[in-house]
């Protein structure tokens, strides 16, 4: 159990360790050297882009290729890679490198991070993540500054292929184009890279080790099971959705070839993956497919992962949870298992405290940006791509004030860290109930 000599917690570490982080980077982007023009930007902007990076969220109130020199792009990236994958995972591999010992307070830290089950092999299991992670970014890197080096020369392809590689696999979405990725809407190889980057990104790193160690379906613990299905689901009701109410529309898949209009769709309708990228304007997109997009955004990618929301298998329990209730049965039973009580409860409590955040949040923006006079489902398709760490926007970042970017960090925090980590960080003491009440029973519905 956790020391009693200790007085902070592990979720306090995370909520410290993340805001130390983001200070650092954000004192660093404030600096001259990290932007093009040799001026130094506010700190507010550069405090926002450094939780944006952080946090893997890519919503930007700064041009990411024109405005940052290559050393603010180098910091924007580190934090990205940092903040993707975990702090503590950079700190186990820096005490491996220098031949510390991993102590007990240090493998809690790293099992909160990981949200692994158990704290054996823990170690083994960050190697194993930093070097999965290396792997995938740099195969990326590869194929795609051999797509690029014919347009922009090989050292500026690679630049550029080794930035939005390491932004994909994190889940971040940022990218060194004004225009993001719509000039490659419908080419194969840079919709396939980038996809599937993020989704295997998003899908977490336990849901990988099954995948790569367990040989048969049945092998798969329940947790990855619900993973892979409804991240399945989700990215063909995501696809769909675009493709059926885009397709016509001229400003996005209706000016596209056939083919366009595929990859236009499907990469926009995974993209709410957390990733970030799009190759077709959101702000353009109908309020049916935008609104879709907010549901998609909410829910996120995977626990584990280098993603945000409220994550995959949350959503599912409490949709198995009320299929339950529906069918008048006491216990939930997915994939022949029984999900317990207590999950149960926490995915209630996940999703009541997000959606709490997220009309919160977008409800004091509609007050700090009356003057810019947008509509309420742009305020809300920013804060839940806010919260959901994903970074699309409809066009609202850049023209935010001082006080929306703020809530805006705030959110992207939040989001980050999750909203029962950020709960129990901020909790007293946590302890069990020493005194059981008698049941009552009241109505309901």
């Amino acid at each position: 159990m956790w020391s009693k000599k200790e007085s902070i917690t592990p979720p306090q570490w995370m909520l410290i360790g993340f805001a130390i982080i983001i200070l650092i980077g954000a004192i660093l982007l404030s600096t001259t050297w990290a932007t093009s023009s040799g001026n130094t930007i506010d700190f507010i902007d550069a405090l926002f882009t450094a939780t944006s990076a952080v946090c893997v969220t890519g919503l930007t109130v700064l041009d990411t290729g024109h405005d940052f020199s290559w050393f603010g792009q180098m910091i924007i990236l580190l934090l990205i890679q940092v903040g993707g994958l975990g702090f503590m995972t950079f700190s186990v591999m820096f005490a491996i490198a220098l031949g510390k010992k991993i102590g007990f307070h240090q493998r809690i830290l790293i099992q909160e991070s990981t949200r692994a089950e158990s704290y054996g092999g823990l170690v083994r299991l960050v190697k194993w993540i930093f070097y999965v992670t290396l792997a995938f970014e740099a195969i990326a890197a590869v194929i795609l500054t051999l797509r690029w080096s014919a347009e922009l020369g090989l050292f500026k392809a690679a630049y550029y292929a080794l930035f939005h590689a390491i932004s994909a696999f994190n889940n971040a979405g940022f990218s060194l184009w004004s225009n993001n990725l719509m000039d490659y809407v419908n080419d194969p190889v840079v919709n396939l890279v980038i996809t599937s980057l993020f989704i295997i990104g998003g899908i977490g790193f336990i849901v990988l080790l099954d995948i790569f160690y367990k040989d048969r379906w049945q092998r798969y613990s329940l947790h990855s099971k619900i993973t892979l299905v409804g991240t399945l689901l989700l990215m063909i009701l995501g696809t769909l959705v675009v493709y059926l109410f885009e397709f016509h529309n001229p400003k996005t898949l209706g000016a596209l070839t056939w083919d366009g209009k595929l990859w236009g769709a499907y990469f926009q309708g995974v993209v709410t993956r957390t990733a970030g990228f799009n190759t077709i304007d959101i702000s353009s997109m109908l309020a049916p497919t935008q609104l879709t997009m907010v549901f998609l955004m909410f829910i996120g990618a995977s626990s584990g992962s280098t993603g945000g929301g409220i994550k995959v298998s949350t959503f599912f329990i409490l949709l198995f949870t009320v299929l339950s209730v529906a069918r008048g049965e006491s216990e939930v039973h997915v994939f022949q298992r029984r999900i317990a009580h207590d999950l149960i409860l926490r995915a209630v409590a996940v999703i009541i405290i997000s959606t709490t955040v997220v009309l919160g949040i977008s409800l004091l923006l509609t007050i700090t940006e009356h003057a810019l006079q947008r509509d309420f489902l742009e305020i809300l398709f920013e804060v839940t791509s806010a919260f959901g760490t994903v970074g699309l926007t409809m066009g609202l970042t850049p023209d935010l004030s001082s006080m929306g970017k703020g809530l805006i960090i705030v959110c992207m925090y939040i989001g980050r860290l999750g909203p029962l980590t950020l709960a129990y960080a901020l909790a007293l003491k946590r302890s069990k109930a020493k005194i059981r009440y008698a049941e009552e029973k009241i109505l309901i519905g």
